[in-house]
């Protein structure tokens, strides 16, 4: 076979062997997530009982299974009763906060107007069309939220049929992610000894490689980020409970995930609310809500340090990107995943896994370049096509020259006769 028909069968195989995997983790790895989401639960309770099993078999000399079994019933107990005990509390405030939606509405309305009316001398400046646009987005925002504050208590009976339809599907679940997270403690190596004696060397090697950069990503970056927003919602909560905030833990919450998310920060809520309660004249709570703000910031400059450490991060403009990506394809979700993911990314491309790839687009980029260069063969089409139009031009001035000369000729005989 001809070398570089061989190099370019290469390229193609490679080529079409990364879109293979690019759809694969498209389409199929979400898929397969969700199907086997019980086990994937499994495997996170795992991680938290193992070094407690793996105290247990140093200090106490108690066997893994026993050891693993009772762990993980203590570790589930102590979750259940926490994520219980929140998720109480959480829906008790949300039913509070829905039910009492319309007067926070009417206040929110009010104190829109004050604005309005402090800054009527500047929106009577404004052209016809803005005053239009602003008086149509007023209007449109009055009616989402009032159709929201209305439909929010709305449950009808055949939701009601589908939550209880999905009950057994949800015990199985439950079983299914016990039974297994006992297993991945009992039996700790066996997916690790499994997959290096029936996978080749290549796919263990390189899902290590993918191993490492999901660590780094969820394990440096997103974890340190968590614990710094459990500081920030620490002070924001205390601060709102002390400048009396309506439902201060909710409202902590929502300004941490804004706090939570790159480039957006508390600041997007926490400094337009101030604005308001300056222009409304409620100069305390506007004064303590920049306080509040002030002192989460300060308090993330002196902690990040120490938490983030060597954690892996991206720049602004790649974060950026990034977030408009994820929202643009998963909406919220998508923007808490993009940092990860593209973290990942990064981390896969410095461990080379994309190595192939690019050095497949570049010699098939290098072969492009090379063909539609000009060598000497295709240019002797151009140095023959010269010639000819010479040797033609040549022959034309011939002609020329010799029908002057008959001409001369004749007017020569004609003047002498």
């Amino acid at each position: 076979m001809n070398p570089k028909v061989k190099t370019y069968l290469k390229v193609l195989a490679n080529l079409l062997t990364a879109v293979l995997v690019v759809l694969i983790i498209i389409f199929l790895i979400p898929k397969l997530i969700v199907f086997f989401m019980p086990f994937i639960i499994g495997w996170i309770i795992s991680l938290i009982a193992k070094p407690i099993v793996e105290f247990f078999e140093k200090k106490i000399k108690i066997k893994r299974k026993a050891g693993s079994a009772i762990v993980i019933i203590l570790v589930l107990a102590i979750v259940i009763a926490i994520v219980y005990g929140i998720c109480y509390f959480l829906v008790n405030q949300v039913i509070d906060f829905v039910q009492d939606f319309p007067r926070l509405w009417s206040g929110l309305v009010v104190e829109f107007e004050q604005v309005g009316d402090s800054l009527m001398g500047v929106y009577t400046k404004l052209p016809a069309s803005i005053r239009s646009t602003l008086d149509s987005f007023a209007a449109n925002s009055q009616k989402y939220f009032s159709n929201l504050s209305v439909g929010s208590g709305a449950l009808d009976l055949p939701s009601v049929g589908n939550v209880v339809t999905k009950i057994p599907d949800l015990i199985m679940a439950v079983v299914m992610a016990l039974l297994s997270s006992y297993f991945f403690v009992a039996d700790k190596d066996y997916l690790k000894k499994t997959s290096e004696k029936y996978l080749p060397a290549s796919v263990v090697y390189n899902w290590e490689i993918i191993k490492r950069s999901i660590r780094n990503a969820f394990g440096g970056y997103f974890k340190a980020q968590f614990k710094i927003e459990i500081w920030i919602y620490l002070v924001t909560v205390i601060g709102l409970f002390i400048i009396r905030v309506d439902y201060a833990i909710l409202v902590a919450l929502g300004i941490c995930f804004m706090d939570f998310l790159p480039v957006f920060g508390a600041g997007t809520v926490m400094i337009p609310w101030a604005i308001i309660k300056f222009f409304n004249g409620e100069y305390a709570i506007g004064i303590g809500l920049l306080i509040i703000w002030g002192v989460g910031q300060l308090l993330r400059q002196i902690i990040q340090p120490k938490i983030v450490g060597e954690s892996v991060g991206m720049d602004s403009i790649p974060t950026l990107f990034l977030l408009f990506i994820g929202f643009a394809v998963k909406g919220v979700l998508g923007m808490i995943l993009a940092i990860p993911i593209g973290i990942i990314l990064k981390n896969l491309y410095e461990e080379g896994a994309f190595n192939t790839t690019f050095e497949s687009i570049s010699i098939l980029f290098a072969g492009f370049n090379n063909f539609r260069r000009f060598g000497d063969s295709d240019r002797e089409v151009i140095r023959k096509y010269e010639s000819v139009v010479a040797k033609t031009y040549e022959e034309q001035i011939k002609n020329e020259t010799d029908n002057d000369a008959s001409d001369s000729e004749s007017s020569d005989k004609s003047t002498d006769s």
